[in-house]
């Protein structure tokens, strides 16, 4: 478990440590992150800041974006972030992990911003931003796996489980996104 932090600041720098040591595979990637209430309140704070950057963030980088998308794209990620926590404790349940939920969550809430960051530098790299898209989708996917592995310590079966129920969830929750805000209007 991480030493308990006395700023926000000192937790994001920690769990960046730990992103990273979840991507390259380091075992030691848990003790990072901070698994306490304090440490959970920490990443919820983090994914609210990631869902911003994600909506907002391309405005504070000057480009124009349709009046209403950015709004739309912070009530879009919310809706996902608790489909994907709630098939989360579903999945983690049914495993009889329930311990490993709040684990879980820190650690994903942490990646969220750490793939919120990318994202945004990769709407300002122009058509070179494909491959930071592409690289942010390969390393979104081998964290999940590491925090699977790593945080949680689940079987290979049970990260797929995971995995499965939280696409799932996902596609599930755009469905009745789709149906309750309708398709984006073309722009004029």
């Amino acid at each position: 478990m991480a030493q308990p932090t006395t700023t926000f600041l000192d937790e994001l720098m920690s769990a960046a440590r730990g992103c990273f040591a979840l991507l390259v595979g380091n075992r030691q990637a848990p003790s990072y992150f901070d698994f306490s209430q304090r440490g959970l309140v920490g990443s919820l704070i983090a994914t609210v800041i990631g869902i911003g950057l994600a909506g907002f963030g391309p405005l504070l980088t000057g480009i124009d974006l349709p009046s209403g998308s950015a709004t739309q794209s912070v009530v879009v990620n919310g809706v996902l972030f608790v489909a994907q926590a709630v098939t989360a404790f579903v999945a983690l349940r049914q495993m009889g992990r329930q311990d490993g939920f709040i684990p879980y969550l820190v650690a994903s809430n942490w990646v969220t911003l750490a793939s919120a960051v990318l994202l945004l530098i990769s709407t300002m790299l122009g058509a070179l931003g494909f491959i930071v898209l592409v690289l942010v989708v390969i390393l979104a996917l081998a964290s999940f796996i590491n925090i699977g592995r790593f945080i949680v310590t689940l079987t290979a079966l049970q990260i797929g489980i995971l995995f499965i129920s939280q696409a799932v969830g996902v596609f599930l929750a755009l469905a009745v996104l789709a149906v309750i805000i309708g398709p984006a209007p073309p722009p004029v």
